[in-house]
């Protein structure tokens, strides 16, 4: 029996708790952890492989796609935060199963998201940070860090293993879905967000969540979308 959907975002996290409709092939740009409330779930990955476990992880960018279920739990890890540290050293890139992370609750993520990466670049993690805060340029960026565009680029490309345009984009589906959270219109928040149209922002969440802004506000109006 299908679930209800519920979406929290936090410090350093998100969680998703739902049904998944087996969207598209996509890319986040955080770490996914997603677990099975009963038995395995089922993700394939660009190649067609198909990937099986009551828990999965996915690394930031690689391409996958969660096979219909009525009810998952899913949460994205910001790949700046103290937990993504772990996961980088514990799993492959791509797709890895981790029966180990089965039980794992929404309380263990957020203590262990508390605090930033001490793996990455001490300016990367500040490049993230202040993307996050703001619409600074890519070049203001770099001055700010007295780096070059291009050293900022080969960090996170090395790092992080996508383009800080990628993070980006995740940053303003954040920025946009806590602005619906605020009661605010969805062409509205789309455009404020920094999307182009409504349809844009439609386009980017799924290519990049899987999800669109009609679960996302179905997950609002049946639980609240709560922040902390």
């Amino acid at each position: 029996m299908a679930s209800a959907p519920s979406l929290l975002i936090s410090d350093g996290y998100a969680v998703y708790r739902g049904p998944v409709g087996g969207g598209p092939i996509h890319r986040h740009a955080a770490f996914q952890i997603v677990l099975a409330v009963r038995g395995d779930l089922a993700m394939v990955d660009e190649a067609g492989t198909d990937h099986r476990g009551a828990a999965l992880v996915v690394s930031p960018m690689a391409p996958h796609r969660i096979l219909a279920a009525p009810n998952l739990i899913t949460y994205f890890i910001e790949p700046h935060c103290l937990f993504a540290d772990r996961l980088r050293q514990r799993y492959r890139a791509g797709i890895a199963i981790a029966p180990e992370l089965a039980q794992l609750g929404e309380q263990d993520v957020a203590d262990a998201c508390r605090g930033p990466s001490r793996e990455l670049d001490p300016r990367l993690v500040t490049a993230l940070a202040m993307l996050a805060d703001g619409s600074i340029s890519m070049p203001d960026l770099a001055a700010a860090l007295a780096v070059s565009p291009q050293r900022l680029r080969s960090l996170a490309r090395r790092e992080l293993g996508m383009p800080l345009t990628r993070w980006r984009i995740w940053v303003r589906l954040r920025r946009a879905v806590e602005a619906l959270q605020a009661g605010v219109p969805l062409a509205e928040a789309a455009v404020g967000a920094g999307f182009s149209d409504q349809a844009h922002f439609t386009r980017q969440m799924r290519e990049m969540l899987g999800l669109t802004p009609t679960v996302v506000l179905q997950a609002m109006d049946v639980h609240g979308l709560r922040a902390t």
